[in-house]
């Protein structure tokens, strides 16, 4: 379905953000983008989305094809046409708007009355908090709310592969696990999905395969389960090595506590 080769990406004339990446998203799949701040996701998705020069970026190389359509010259609008919607960092809402007016909003590029009513039973179906607090102030639901209504509104126009960034960023666990299993469940629906996401647990129990940027390059790819399981992925994003280092630090603090203790009890005994 979507195809990136040798992407080169720049802002402004100097910084260089994505070095020749390459990659593929079937028809069925789910990817998972994973990486460190500033290795170039989101650059990524801008790419595919059509939303780079809104940042002051250009493709200065390479091409991505949408159902083998270059799509890296059009506009975002035609993007979303053809079927390709993002979800941006941050959730972006109309906070003033109510929650069914940004449903609607998502709705507006929808073929007809008829797509949007069942685009709409959809997101519902998802989110039922969104059915029962259409009339509400969007700026009034939590965090986790907020972020089934950026999602929600970009399902309003029936994509075929939904780019999703950061979806769990600022969410409380037992959010961030309701949101992987939301993305599932869309996935089961028949929309692919790209997701860029920092917390790489929840990317890899989702995703079937999954890429790692570094620096704006292609580190490791391969299938989620395999890159699950790496000594590399786990040192860096599923925290092996923080696990490490806080049973050190929980060691040291149990051994210091028993020095104080037997301090305390030679000068008792003294």
């Amino acid at each position: 379905m979507l195809s990136v080769r040798d992407l080169r990406v720049r802002y402004g004339r100097s910084v260089a953000a994505l070095h020749g990446v390459d990659l593929d998203v079937s028809a069925d799949g789910v990817l998972a983008v994973l990486g460190s701040n500033g290795a170039g996701k989101s650059t990524l998705l801008r790419a595919v989305s059509g939303t780079l020069r809104m940042h002051r970026g250009t493709v200065a190389g390479g091409e991505i094809r949408y159902d083998d359509k270059r799509i890296d010259r059009l506009d975002p609008a035609e993007i979303v046409h053809l079927g390709v919607v993002g979800v941006p960092e941050g959730r972006q809402i109309f906070a003033r708007m109510s929650v069914e007016e940004n449903l609607r909003a998502g709705g507006i590029g929808a073929r007809s009355a008829e797509q949007r009513t069942k685009a709409r039973r959809r997101v519902h179906e998802l989110f039922p908090v969104l059915a029962e607090r259409g009339r509400q102030r969007a700026g009034l639901l939590s965090g986790g709310e907020q972020q089934m209504l950026a999602i929600g509104r970009a399902l309003m126009s029936s994509p075929r592969l939904l780019l999703l960034d950061e979806p769990s960023l600022g969410l409380a666990p037992k959010v961030v696990e309701r949101i992987g299993a939301i993305i599932r469940e869309i996935h089961a629906q028949g929309t692919a999905v790209v997701l860029v996401e920092q917390n790489a647990v929840m990317a890899l129990r989702v995703a079937d395969h999954a890429v790692v940027l570094e620096v704006g390059t292609v580190a490791l790819s391969g299938a989620a389960r395999e890159l699950a399981r790496s000594e590399d992925v786990q040192r860096l994003y599923l925290g092996g090595h923080a696990e490490s280092q806080a049973a050190a630090h929980e060691d040291e603090v149990l051994a210091a506590t028993k020095r104080a203790a037997r301090r305390g009890l030679s000068r008792w005994a003294g």
